[in-house]
């Protein structure tokens, strides 16, 4: 068998449509040593295609990161599979707050030099030397003490549509930008109580090691990130912390925690918190559009990629 995909993505999408059966969105990562990353791939790849499973996985020598779709037939197969890894053996598992199934279309797995490209030497530093991991409800009670520091690990456009209260939330297009400007805004913060937070937990396990390194000595982060944290908050029967949509990366884009919408239209200021890419493939622009100004501009940021769109394939070119 290939082991990769060959099919194209229109009649992907209409093949997930068509499916008979429901699908869970799930995620989980682990920092450790895999010391074939390219046979650990070929292998999981062979056994969760046999399952149906799509998504998107990074694998590299220092551990996985994977964000799946997954038949909801198939989920107790697909632990128990896990299990057989020593690798992934009592993985936690994060599954999607909001889910419709449609996450993922395609299975991709690539084997990378970093599960994150976080931009550190890990060399320089001691990785492991992580910060607390605090439950959900630990996070959730010292959130509300006015003596932490709260930090948004994730970029400015995941923030932009949800964050916790009182949240800094640094104005960074990319997790390499982020880390460093953390370091220098907090510089004389290193004795205080810095609690850091991200999607999954993911992003604040090299985050917390590198704030330590450089001589931050409370340094807490949120185990299992948001999506842990809006799941135990609602099984709690508690008001969450965090307000607005959670930013996830696959096809729904988002996924709201608490019902609140805390972002603007970047086109016309309605209130909005969907994000989209531009419909003109050339500009591809990532940003949030309201249902009125989606029809008014047929999905395109701008009048003048509208007008391009409009034309024909030989005009645009």
């Amino acid at each position: 068998m290939f082991l990769h995909n060959r099919i194209n993505k229109e009649e992907l999408r209409n093949r997930l449509m068509a499916e008979p059966f429901k699908r869970r969105t799930i995620s989980f990562y682990r920092y450790v040593i895999i010391d074939n990353p390219q046979d650990f791939r070929d292998q999981l790849y062979k056994e969760w295609h046999e399952l149906y499973c799509f998504g998107r996985i990074y694998i590299a020598r220092e551990g996985i990161n994977a964000q799946m779709s997954v038949p909801e037939n198939q989920i107790d197969i697909f632990l128990k599979r896990l299990d057989r890894y020593p690798e992934l053996k009592n993985i936690p598992i994060n599954y999607a707050i909001e889910d419709d199934g449609k996450s993922f279309y395609k299975l991709t797995m690539k084997v990378r030099p970093k599960i994150v490209a976080d931009g550190l030497d890990d060399g320089s530093f001691d990785v492991a030397n992580v910060g607390k991991h605090l439950s959900a409800l630990e996070f959730h009670e010292l959130v509300q003490n006015e003596n932490t520091i709260i930090v948004d690990m994730r970029n400015h456009y995941e923030s932009e549509i949800g964050r916790f209260e009182g949240a800094i939330c640094p104005d960074a297009d990319t997790f390499r930008e982020e880390v460093q400007m953390v370091i220098n805004d907090l510089a004389d913060k290193k004795d205080e109580k810095i609690l850091l937070y991200c999607t999954g937990g993911i992003r604040c396990e090299k985050a917390s090691a590198y704030l330590r390194h450089h001589g931050f000595k409370d340094v807490n982060q949120l185990n299992g990130g948001i999506i842990e944290y809006a799941r135990q908050i609602k099984k709690l029967n508690l008001k969450s912390k965090f307000l607005g949509k959670n930013f996830v990366f696959d096809e729904r884009l988002g996924e709201s925690v608490d019902g609140q919408v805390i972002s603007r239209c970047h086109q016309c200021g309605r209130p909005a918190d969907t994000h989209t890419n531009c419909a003109y493939n050339a500009c591809h622009l990532l940003f949030i559009q309201c249902d009125w100004c989606k029809e008014k501009y047929n999905g395109c940021c701008s009048s003048g990629c509208k007008d391009i769109l409009d034309l024909s394939t030989g005009q645009q070119n």
